[in-house]
């Protein structure tokens, strides 16, 4: 299924990036249910998932697989990475959808995910650790302080498709 969006076209690639918390995979699960598209995480492809913890795969096998990736005719990819390996993504998108969560809204769901995920409640990527969550908080933090304005740097020669929401 192909749709359109006001001012924007036919939409079949669609690349999310924001901070941790800002609402990435929410938005590209319901993306993907409603316009029957696969989804992808740069998260599991930035790192390799396994029974006995994480291995942070190299750059040249993160290229591979987004490549094999941005190579279909649809996707949706979301992530908060910004770096070399990831742009073709951007290059190969039809929208690039920047969420630029406030702070206060992303630290509520920063607890919130912890809780549920100790309760049982909801299934993540890892466990969650109080490291992890002071992690998520720094992270947060390290976005609003540092990495916002890159990404907005990094966006601008995409301005046309970019939708900042």
């Amino acid at each position: 299924m192909k749709k359109k969006l006001k001012g924007i076209g036919v939409v079949k690639r669609i690349h999310i990036i924001g901070s941790v918390a800002s609402g990435k995979s929410t938005l590209a699960r319901k993306l993907c249910e409603d316009m029957n598209i696969a989804h992808y995480e740069l998260d599991n492809i930035m790192w390799e998932r396994g029974k006995n913890g994480d291995r942070r795969r190299s750059e040249e096998e993160r290229r591979t697989i987004l490549s094999s990736i941005v190579s279909q005719d649809s996707w949706i990819v979301e992530g908060v990475h910004h770096h070399e390996w990831m742009w073709e993504s951007l290059e190969q998108s039809d929208l690039i959808i920047f969420l630029d969560t406030p702070k206060q809204k992303r630290t509520y769901r920063i607890i919130k995910r912890f809780i549920e995920e100790k309760a049982g409640l909801r299934k993540g990527n890892y466990k969650q650790t109080i490291h992890m969550l002071l992690k998520m908080f720094e992270w947060s933090r390290r976005f609003e302080n540092e990495e916002k304005e890159t990404i907005i740097r990094l966006l601008k020669p995409h301005d046309s498709k970019v939708k900042v929401m």
